[in-house]
């Protein structure tokens, strides 16, 4: 099951990136993105990183790579070794 929706988590988020133009269209620009990304394609780029960020969590996910970082990065501050 975690395949199907890394699967479509995937598609989602090629989709993100490529329409991104469209996301800005239909869902308006991002004031911060606008702010501090770039005057004129700020919110386009914070939509494609967005999407990419999509993209790479949800091969993690489907990897098990995920819980391996979370747990290195986060586990001795729960005290999980």
């Amino acid at each position: 099951m975690k395949y199907i929706l890394g699967i479509l988590a995937i598609l989602l988020g090629v989709v993100v990136v490529v329409k991104a133009e469209w996301f800005v269209i239909n869902f308006g620009s991002i004031a911060w993105a606008e702010e501090h990304l770039g005057t004129s394609g700020g919110s386009r780029l914070m939509y494609k990183l967005i999407g990419l960020a999509m993209i790479i969590i949800s091969i993690m996910i489907m990897t098990d790579m995920a819980q391996e970082i979370f747990l290195s990065v986060m586990g001795r501050t729960f005290g999980i070794d």
